[in-house]
C-alpha cells in the first residue's frame, strides 16, 4: 500500500497501521525515503572514459602474477584438466570428479586457454574482465536508477575499493558471480518500476540469474528475490507480479542453467546431493568448514571499501536526517541499493561458513549508495576528487608491485626449477601430503597427483611401496618430521627440499624478519619436498 499525506494532515490509500509490521511501509516511504528522483537517460563521456580507463590500468597490466594456493591453483587446474579431456559437463581435478561447484567459470577460462594458451594470466583475464564488465555496468544501470552522477561516483569508488579490486580479480567465483547479481538486481528494480512490467529488463534479470545459478548455484537467486520481494512491500509498487511474470523469470533461469544440473546428475549422481544439499545447506546451518563468528564481515567492510566508507558517518546522517529539504533528496531507488547491499551482508553473516569474498556483491551497491550521498549535494571542497586521486595511487602501487610479490614471495612455485627437478618427469610417481597442491600440478602440467590426508596415512604407506620410488610434495610444515616418524623400515628418505621462506631482499634485516613472522614460515600449499625410495631387501635382512 502506498501512503500519500493530504492537505488536511491525513493518510490516503489506508487506515493508520495497527500494527508494527504495518507501520514498516509507512517509515520506510514518508520517513526515510519520501522524496523522487528523475534519473538521467544520458551517458556522461566523463563517466564512460573513467569506467572504461580506470579498471583497466588497474586491471589488465599484470595478471601473470604467480597463482595463489589453494583456491586459485584448483579454479586454475580445473578447466586446464577439462580442456585436456574435452570434458565440458563434469569438473575433474586430478582425473578426479570435483562436484563442489558448477562450470561457468571453468567454461570461461577454457575458452580463455583455447584463445591464448593455458597461463596464469589467460585463467585470470576471467575475473578481471568481470570485474570491468560489473563496473560498466554499475554505471550504465546506476544512471537509470539512482541518476548519473551518482553511478559515475558509485562506479568511480567501487573501482578504488582495494577489497573489490584486489580480491575480485583472483581466479575465484565471487567476481563472477558479484557482475551477474548486480545485472540481474538491477535490471529486475528497473522492470519492476513503472506502471507496468518492462518485460525487456525482466527477462534479461533472469538470464542474467540464471548466469549466476550456473556460476555458484542458488546463491544469485538468494541475493536476488529478498531484497525485491521486500523493497516492493516497503516502497509500495503501481502493479503486483502476477503468477504468470513470476513464472516466466523462472523458466528462463531453469532453461539457462538446468540442462547442465540434468547432464551433470546423469553422469555423476552423487551430485545432486553433495552440491544442492551438502554445499549450500549444511555448509549454511551447520558449516564443516571455514566457521566465523557473526562479527566477522565488519573489519572487511571497512578496510574493503575504503575509500568510500570514509563518507560512511556523514551519509548516516544524510539517511536519518528528519530535516524536510534533506529528506527530500532520499528517493526510493536510494533505498533499494542500499537494502540490497545489507541484505548480503546479513545474508552471509548468518551463515555458520564465511570467507571475505563471499560479501563481494554487496560492493557495487554500497557504493551507488555513497555515490548517491555524494551526487545529493553540490561539492564545498576538493576534498572527495583528492581522496579519490590518492586511492588511486595506493591501489595501482597495491596491484602491479605488492601483490604480485607476495604471491611470488608465498608461491609453492618460487624456486620453481628445483619442483620441476623433482616432479616435472611424467613417468615419476608424485603424491601430496596431507593436503592438495594444485598449484604445482598446474604449472607442471599434470593430472596424475595424489593426495593422502593426515588420517589416510595408512594408505600413503601402500601407495608409496607400490612404487621404488616416490616424490612427496609436503604442504604442511611438519609434515616431514611426521613422514620420517611414520614410514616402514622398507621405506627410506633418499632426497629432501626444504621450502622455507628467505630474507626479503632489499629490506633491513628487522623489517625483513617481520615479514617472514606475519607472511609464515614456509611457502603456501608446499612446505618440503621428500624422496621415499623402497629400501634393498638384502639391507632389511
Amino acid at each position: 500500500m502506498i501512503y500519500h499525506t493530504q492537505p488536511d494532515g491525513t493518510v490516503k490509500g489506508a487506515d493508520w497501521p495497527r500494527s508494527l509490521l504495518s507501520c514498516l511501509p509507512m517509515l520506510w516511504q514518508r520517513v526515510l525515503f519520501p522524496g523522487a528522483l528523475k534519473p538521467s537517460t544520458t551517458v556522461s563521456r566523463l563517466g564512460l572514459v573513467l569506467v572504461a580507463v580506470l579498471p583497466a590500468l588497474l586491471l589488465y597490466g599484470t595478471l601473470g602474477f604467480r597463482l595463489f594456493e589453494p583456491d586459485e591453483g584448483r579454479y586454475a587446474e580445473i578447466p586446464r584438466e577439462m580442456l585436456e579431456r574435452g570434458d565440458w559437463v563434469v569438473p575433474h581435478l586430478q582425473s578426479e570428479p570435483y562436484l563442489d561447484k558448477p562450470p561457468l567459470l571453468y567454461w570461461l577460462v577454457m575458452l580463455s586457454y583455447k584463445l591464448f594458451g593455458v597461463h596464469d594470466w589467460s585463467a585470470r583475464l576471467v575475473p578481471a574482465g568481470a570485474l570491468h564488465l560489473c563496473i560498466l555496468v554499475t554505471y550504465l544501470l546506476g544512471r537509470k536508477v539512482v541518476g548519473e552522477l551518482a553511478a559515475r561516483w558509485g562506479s568511480v569508488l567501487l573501482c578504488l575499493a582495494p577489497g573489490f579490486m584486489c580480491m575480485g580479480r583472483l581466479l575465484l567465483l565471487d567476481g563472477l558471480l558479484t557482475c551477474l547479481v548486480t545485472v540481474a538486481c538491477l535490471t529486475a528494480f528497473l522492470a519492476c518500476r513503472g506502471a507496468r512490467l518492462h518485460w525487456a529488463w525482466w527477462l534479461f534479470s533472469a538470464l542474467a540469474c540464471g548466469l549466476g545459478v550456473l556460476t555458484k548455484g542458488p546463491i544469485a537467486l538468494m541475493l536476488l528475490v529478498p531484497p525485491l520481494w521486500i523493497q516492493r512491500r516497503l516502497a509500495g509498487s503501481d502493479f503486483r507480479l502476477t503468477w504468470a511474470q513470476v513464472l516466466s523469470y523462472g523458466a528462463v533461469v531453469v532453461v539457462v542453467a538446468l540442462p547442465w544440473y540434468v547432464a551433470v546428475c546423469l553422469r555423476s549422481p552423487a551430485f545432486a546431493r553433495y552440491f544442492l544439499w551438502e554445499h549450500n545447506v549444511i555448509r549454511f546451518l551447520a558449516p564443516f568448514d571455514h566457521p566465523r563468528p557473526v562479527w566477522f564481515y565488519a573489519p572487511v567492510l571497512i578496510l574493503g571499501l575504503l575509500p568510500a566508507i570514509l563518507w560512511c558517518v556523514p551519509f548516516a546522517r544524510f539517511l536519518l536526517s528528519g530535516q524536510e529539504i534533506v529528506a527530500a533528496r532520499r528517493s526510493p531507488e536510494l533505498g533499494f541499493v542500499l537494502l540490497v547491499g545489507l541484505w548480503c551482508v546479513f545474508f552471509f553473516s548468518l551463515s555458520g561458513c564465511k570467507l571475505p569474498t563471499y560479501i563481494l556483491p554487496a560492493f557495487p551497491f554500497f557504493c551507488l549508495t555513497i555515490g548517491y550521498y555524494l551526487a545529493s549535494k553540490p561539492l564545498r571542497s576538493n576534498v572527495p576528487v583528492a581522496v579519490v586521486c590518492a586511492s588511486l595511487v595506493l591501489l595501482l602501487v597495491a596491484q602491479h608491485a605488492v601483490v604480485p610479490w607476495y604471491a611470488w614471495y608465498r608461491s609453492p612455485m618460487q624456486r620453481a626449477d628445483v619442483v620441476r627437478e623433482y616432479a616435472a618427469d611424467e613417468e615419476a610417481t608424485v603424491v601430496c601430503y596431507p593436503r592438495d597442491c594444485d598449484t604445482a600440478a598446474f604449472y607442471l602440467g599434470r593430472d596424475d597427483l595424489r593426495s593422502f590426508r593426515s588420517k589416510d596415512i595408512d594408505e600413503l604407506r601402500t601407495e608409496l611401496r607400490a612404487h621404488p620410488r616416490t616424490v612427496v610434495l609436503l604442504t604442511h610444515r611438519h609434515s616431514l618430521r611426521g613422514l620420517h616418524e611414520l614410514l616402514p623400515p622398507e621405506l627410506e628418505i633418499v632426497d629432501e627440499a626444504h621450502f622455507g621462506l628467505g630474507d626479503v631482499k632489499g629490506m633491513p634485516d628487522w623489517l625483513s624478519k617481520q615479514v617472514k613472522h606475519l607472511a609464515g614460515e614456509t611457502a603456501l600449499g608446499l612446505c618440503d619436498i621428500a624422496v621415499v625410495q623402497r629400501r634393498e631387501i638384502a639391507k632389511i635382512q
